[in-house]
Parts: C-alpha cells; sequence; structure tokens
C-alpha cells in the first residue's frame, strides 16, 4: 500500500468518525446502543419487561430497606428511568406491564374480599360509606374545576382516593383512556395519592387517638378515609387489634365497589372517538372487572385456603407495581413539569373531604 493510498483510507476513517451522531466514551455507546435496537426484532416484548422487571425490584429494595410505600417507589424509580421509552424497543413491553399486569393484578386482588365481610359492616354504615365516597368523588370534580383541569383529572383522583388508592386509578384510567386524560396526569395523580395514603397511615391513628375515638370509631374513620388496602389495615393496627380488624372490614368492602364504580364510568363515558354506541355494548363491564368480581364470589363460596390467598395478595402488588412503574417509565417528563402544583389539588382536596366526612361519621353512627 503506498502512502498515498494509506492517507486516502485515514481520511475515510476521519470522515466515517465525524459523521457519527455521538463520539467517544458513554455518548458513542449510547449511540451504538440505539443502532443495535433497531436491528432487533419488532414486537419484541422482552426489552420493555426487563426495564420495568429492574426498575421494579429496586422500587422493592428500597420499600423494604427504607419502609416507603412501595407503590410510591415505583412510580418515583420509573419516573427517574424513564428516558429509557425514548428506545422504541422497549415500548411494546412496557405498554403489555401498564395494561395487562395492571389487569391482572386487580382480578387476583378479588381473592382478598368476601360478600360476608360487606354484611357485617352492616346497613347504616355501608350506606355512609357510600355517602362518603360520593361525596369523596364530588370533591375531586370540584378540586379539578378549581385548578382549571378536566373532569377526567377529578373523576380519577375523586375515584381513587374513594375506592382504593393506585390500584381504583389504574382500573379508572383504563375506562377514562389516554385520548381524554394525558398520561402525564395519570402519573401525577398516582404520586399524589401514595404520598397522601402514605402520610395518612402516620397521621390519621394520631389523630383519632387526639379526638378520643373508640376502637370502633377510629376503625371506621381509618378504613373509610385512607386510600391504599395496605396503608388503611397498617393504620388501624397503628391505633389498635380492634380498630385494625375494624379497618379492614371497612377498607375492603371499598375495594368491592371497584367493580359497580367502573361499570358505571364506563356507562357514563362515550367511546374515546365520539362515536354513538350501543347502550348494551356501554353497559357491558370490562372483561378484568368482571373477572375481579368472579374472585371475589369465589372467594365468599368456596373454602380458599389462607396460603393460597395470602400468595394471591402477594402476587396482585407485584403485578400492581410493575403496572405503575411501567406505567411511569413511559411517561413524558416535560408533560409532567408543566402541569406543576395544579395536578396535585384534586386529590388533596378528595383527601380531605374523605377524612373530614368519615370523622362525623365515626363519630355519628358508630
Amino acid at each position: 500500500m503506498t502512502a498515498l493510498d494509506r492517507n486516502d483510507l485515514t481520511s475515510m476513517r476521519h470522515a466515517h468518525w465525524n459523521g457519527l451522531q455521538s463520539r467517544g466514551d458513554l455518548f458513542g455507546e449510547l449511540h451504538l446502543a440505539q443502532t443495535m435496537a433497531g436491528t432487533a426484532p419488532k414486537g419484541s416484548l422482552f426489552p420493555g419487561l426487563a426495564a420495568c422487571a429492574v426498575a421494579a425490584a429496586a422500587a422493592a429494595w428500597l420499600s423494604d430497606h427504607y419502609g416507603f410505600p412501595i407503590i410510591l417507589l415505583g412510580l418515583l424509580v420509573g419516573l427517574a428511568l424513564n428516558f429509557i421509552s425514548a428506545n422504541v424497543a422497549t415500548h411494546r413491553g412496557l405498554d403489555f406491564a401498564s395494561r395487562t399486569f395492571l389487569r391482572i393484578g386487580i382480578v387476583v386482588l378479588g381473592l382478598q374480599v368476601t360478600f360476608l365481610q360487606i354484611a357485617v359492616l352492616g346497613p347504616v354504615p355501608f350506606a355512609a360509606l357510600i355517602v362518603i365516597m360520593t361525596l369523596t368523588m364530588g370533591a375531586g370534580f370540584l378540586g379539578a374545576r378549581l385548578s382549571g383541569q378536566t373532569p377526567y383529572a377529578g373523576l380519577l383522583a375523586g375515584g381513587a382516593t374513594a375506592i382504593c388508592g393506585a390500584s381504583a386509578a389504574l382500573a379508572l384510567y383504563g375506562v377514562i383512556g389516554r385520548q381524554r386524560l394525558p398520561q402525564a396526569q395519570f402519573a401525577l395523580t398516582l404520586v399524589g395519592v401514595s404520598l397522601a395514603s402514605a402520610l395518612a397511615m402516620t397521621i390519621y391513628p394520631l389523630l383519632a387517638a387526639r379526638f378520643g375515638l373508640s376502637d370502633a370509631q377510629a376503625g371506621f374513620l381509618i378504613g373509610a378515609s385512607i386510600h391504599d388496602v395496605a396503608q388503611a389495615i397498617g393504620g388501624g393496627y397503628a391505633f389498635s387489634d380492634a380498630a385494625g380488624a375494624s379497618a379492614t372490614i371497612v377498607k375492603l368492602a371499598r375495594v368491592a365497589l371497584l367493580a359497580p364504580v367502573v361499570a358505571l364510568v364506563g356507562l357514563l363515558l362515550k367511546p374515546e372517538d365520539g362515536s354513538e354506541q350501543r347502550i348494551w355494548r356501554r353497559i357491558a363491564l370490562p372483561w378484568f372487572i368482571v373477572a375481579f368480581f368472579a374472585m371475589v364470589t369465589l372467594n365468599s363460596f368456596a373454602p380458599i385456603p389462607e396460603a393460597v390467598r395470602g400468595g394471591a395478595l402477594t402476587a396482585s402488588k407485584a403485578l400492581l407495581l410493575l403496572a405503575v412503574t411501567a406505567t411511569a417509565m413511559r411517561t413524558r417528563m416535560d408533560l409532567l413539569l408543566d402541569m406543576g402544583w395544579r395536578a396535585g389539588v384534586p386529590v388533596l382536596l378528595a383527601s380531605l373531604t374523605s377524612f373530614a366526612v368519615s370523622l362525623l361519621f365515626a363519630l355519628a353512627i358508630v
């Protein structure tokens, strides 16, 4: 090879190097990874599911070692890693986790509720519970209106606060849809609901003791007003064992109302594309809500071993954690930051209303 040929070859290498989008160290590796991702088989679930599983495992480890609510940590870790979704190879896996894992998790949650638990509550406390939930959802709508947001944001915040926190938010968002409510708004609502529930688990037992409530009154207050199931039960037992048992019954009665509330929302909302739909199709429940109700029925009339119920609860938590983490990873941070403080108003107003009305009923009827 002559000197001229060597110079030409060197010039070609420099031209190729200078033409790369990113050169050297980490940035060059990122560019190479993106290029290689483009050659991966389309439609693969693995990249997104693997990223989601790692993020969820990190959230579980942090929750186990530092005692923070696992759903909240899943949201925060997912938001911190949302740059991963810039790679289109992860989209199908993340979307699968955020939808399918959510629905299966809600179905499995039905094994924690029985009709007997609702019957034990009694007609008057159950009616009071419906009033509390209705006013809480109304407060969510009011908070959305005061903060200049859409009614769908109020529906999501009020429903999540009134029923069972993140699980209800995920179920309701499946009916509301992304066309009506941006995914960033959904993620912020989940963060707000999880934070409010964590604070309530700490504060409400102290307030119940401050107000001099009995075990039964404290159990009703905590079970009727704290958002997530685990926090409601934990808050009840933080007051006393009797209050914990009462809070568990009240909270599970709220969980059982998830199916009718989602059915009502599906009936009231038209299809996302604005087209008219036959009434029987609008009444039809999503399959996972039907399956949830079937699990409640099975748990009510069939002898389910305690070990199976315990395993089902663990599986439900794991699936919902994966769904929440995947949803956060698919959220655009720029849209989330643009919303600012307004996004938290519906959750705040709904939470305050839920506590105030629950306290009044606890003092009046329990």
